[in-house]
């Protein structure tokens, strides 16, 4: 992936998620494959709140690189998805359950993914990236 500002951006939105106990936290590049946004990150949360905690985590993540949400959506107690809209930068955060049943890594199959783990040390391609 590109040293873009959005991919070190998405990079470090990443780390947060892993650092705060997101799971499978997998950076895509999409650039070249959609013609709205550069990056996914994808991450699973274990519950509701898990999954609301994350998403303050990458807003917060998201302001400390300069990037802003472009659009808040409404979210129910019993979202299994939430998205976060950074422009460049598209935030998936899914229950279990509705990553497992919508699948994006393999609907994206084309696009160069990272694995990222907690304290950002460990970047490596994940399994089935295409390189």
């Amino acid at each position: 992936m590109a040293g873009t500002a959005s991919a070190r951006a998405a990079r470090a939105i990443a780390v947060a998620l892993a650092d705060h106990k997101g799971g499978d936290v997998v950076v895509l590049d999409v650039a070249s494959l959609a013609s709205w946004t550069e990056l996914f990150v994808i991450a699973t949360a274990t519950s509701s709140v898990h999954l609301r905690g994350l998403e303050r985590i990458a807003i917060e993540e998201a302001a400390t690189q300069g990037m802003d949400r472009t659009r808040k959506g409404s979210s129910a107690d019993d979202d299994e998805w939430l998205l976060v809209d950074l422009g460049s930068v598209v935030v998936h955060l899914m229950t279990e359950r509705a990553r497992g049943f919508y699948e994006l890594e393999k609907l994206w199959f084309q696009a160069a993914a990272e694995r990222v783990t907690s304290g950002g040390a460990t970047l490596e391609p994940a399994a089935g990236a295409n390189r």
